[in-house]
């Protein structure tokens, strides 16, 4: 059995990781609002993860921090991550009734009454069959709408729309989506 890590350590110093997956999602959230500032974001996954004392190890702030990243990283490094600017298609936030569905049904596991390691949560995640709910809404958000005409397109508009994720878009990006959606429809 695959030993998930519990705790990070500066020098002779351990702290002890809130290893809970739904700590981890919090983070998540914490890190992708974008009305916290980046050191308000940082003092928070610290607190989030590890609790007030590591917040006072002033001498090792980056040190944590970088180890906390790794950690919800489930062990990459910065450096190892794709950071393409492709379009997501998933967010714990918006699918979370999906991923419980998906859960449930490939793996028997009652997410609301289990707890697990980030990285167990994480790992099972991608282990999710093609035919969960969730990989199936992935796959019409991922499903590129180029080569389509007539019903076809519409069927798939009204697919993407039905799924999509929702942001908070620039008035710039509304009414490029507004144009293209135009476009297509013309064809």
């Amino acid at each position: 059995m695959n030993k998930y890590p519990e705790f990070i350590q500066i020098g002779s110093k351990k702290y002890k990781i809130n290893t809970d997956f739904r700590i981890a999602l919090k983070c998540d959230e914490v890190f992708r609002d974008e009305t916290i500032g980046q050191l308000e974001k940082s003092m928070a996954i610290i607190y989030i993860l590890l609790g007030e004392e590591a917040l006072h190890d002033y001498n090792n702030y980056n040190k944590i921090l970088k180890l906390l990243v790794k950690y919800l990283q489930c062990g990459k490094d910065i450096e190892d991550l794709d950071t393409s600017e492709k379009e997501p298609s998933m967010d714990f936030k918006q699918d979370e009734s999906y991923i419980k569905a998906s859960f449930m049904s490939d793996y028997k596991i009652d997410l609301d009454k289990k707890e697990m390691h980030w990285w167990q949560f994480y790992d099972l995640l991608q282990g999710l069959t093609e035919n969960s709910i969730l990989n199936r809404v992935r796959t019409i958000r991922e499903e590129p709408l180029s080569g389509k005409k007539g019903k076809e397109l519409q069927k798939w508009i009204d697919a993407k729309k039905s799924v999509d994720l929702k942001r908070n878009k620039t008035q710039k990006e509304k009414d490029l989506d507004k144009y293209w959606e135009e476009q297509l429809k013309t064809r």
